[in-house]
């Protein structure tokens, strides 16, 4: 093969083909669990997170407008790459499918990236910060009763096992952010005078993008580490079920997901699957949630 713009051109447009079909393929929970935002900066600020505009019955007098306070908490974004080269000599010598696998594997793992910083900050909640300034599975989130008494209500299970996790997914708001400021894009440098390619004979081909995972609203997740039993899931669903908000109203949490890594599968599956419980009798709590299984919170 003659290496000239046309033939490198149509490399690339084989590569990138490879590249967007593997991506388009390759399987991603993160969106199930995590609200995508545009970013239209170098960072965010989320000063809303933590109000819940819940109807009041309005009687006499205004509106009463909930201040959007900022809580100061933001999320930077942060730039990722992956890189690879392919030499002239692969082109001539028309050895250009040898290289679909890897470019292949570049948009499956491109795709699943979001998964990794996602599912891994959820892992992280029991000591990473949230919007309050507490760790995000906590038992002393600050609130308010119904009398405007100050309280703390708890999002968290105590135990010395592996985590699980139980999310209520079926808001516009979800328990976790995912930022783009700027997408995942296949890019390459062929220029016969670029002065790397000049110096090496080396094409490069790669992807970028400008992303990052943040801690959204605790009161959508449960965290625990005791054993994934029948009666800890459901001690944990009650406990989402009856959260409330300042002043004491029930903030409407419907359990959707519950999220384990693959040492806990068994367990989850036993849980939510069979149809009968340990004790004998059918299984209450059959198809409640959605089972999301991930090493990235292991």
């Amino acid at each position: 093969m003659i290496v000239n713009d046309q033939a490198l051109a149509l490399a690339f447009k084989g590569f990138k083909t490879t590249y967007t079909d593997a991506y388009a393929a390759a399987p991603a929970h993160f969106e199930k669990v995590a609200m995508t935002v545009p970013s239209g900066g170098r960072d965010e600020t989320y000063g809303w997170l933590g109000q819940f505009p819940q109807l009041r019955e309005w009687l006499d007098g205004e509106r009463i407008v909930k201040d959007l306070q900022a809580h100061g908490f933001s999320i930077t974004n942060r730039k990722f790459e992956s890189t690879v080269g392919v030499r002239r000599e692969d082109i001539a010598d028309d050895r250009l499918g040898v290289f679909k696998p890897m470019f292949a594997e570049m948009g499956h793992l491109a795709r699943q990236h979001p998964d990794e910083l996602v599912f891994g900050l959820l892992k992280a909640g029991f000591t990473e910060l949230g919007y309050d300034g507490q760790p995000f599975f906590d038992p002393d989130h600050p609130a308010k009763d119904a009398g405007g008494v100050d309280v703390t209500v708890s999002n968290i299970q105590t135990g010395t096992g592996p985590a699980w996790f139980l999310l209520d997914t079926s808001r516009a708001v979800k328990p976790l952010i995912w930022q783009e400021r700027e997408k995942y894009e296949f890019q390459n440098i062929t220029a016969p005078n670029d002065p790397t390619v000049f110096m090496t004979d080396i094409y490069r081909y790669g992807v970028r993008a400008r992303v990052n995972a943040g801690l959204g609203l605790w009161q959508l997740a449960f965290g625990s580490k005791a054993d994934l039993t029948a009666a800890n899931y459901a001690a944990a669903r009650a406990a989402m079920q009856m959260l409330r908000g300042d002043q004491g109203r029930i903030l409407g949490i419907n359990p959707t997901a519950l999220v384990v890594s693959p040492d806990l599968e068994d367990a989850a599956r036993h849980v939510l699957n069979t149809e009968t419980n340990d004790g004998g009798g059918s299984n209450p709590w059959k198809g409640t949630a959605e089972l999301i299984v991930t090493p990235y919170v292991a």
